[in-house]
């Protein structure tokens, strides 16, 4: 069974926009705030749990526009990383440099 796993990132040059164009292209992914699930979910809280905060005060928390967050669930590790890439494509391929690798290591512990 495949660890379970929280990484981040930030979509390279992003906006609210590229982070909900994201989140939106995503497949397998589900959006939910909660944590712990055996199903892979994937938030962007510039436009969810910290949309009430303003920019600042977002930026104070560490939340910026481009920043999102994923729960990895105990699917296929090539299923998760072929829906991340597929959405990390919509919009330009503009992850931090070595996102996927980071997901993959953090999946199979390697």
């Amino acid at each position: 069974m495949p660890l379970r796993c929280q990484p981040s990132s930030r979509i390279k040059g992003g906006t609210i926009e590229d982070g909900k164009k994201f989140i939106n292209s995503l497949k397998l992914h589900s959006l939910l705030a909660n944590i712990g699930d055996a199903k892979s979910l994937v938030i962007h809280p510039a436009s969810t749990t910290h949309s009430q905060l303003t920019p600042e005060e977002q930026v104070s928390t560490g939340v910026t526009p481009d920043f999102i967050r994923l729960s990895v669930g105990i699917e296929n590790v090539d299923d998760i990383i072929a829906d991340l890439e597929q959405a990390l494509e919509q919009v330009g391929e503009r992850a931090e440099d070595g996102f996927i690798n980071k997901v993959k290591n953090l999946i199979t512990g390697k």
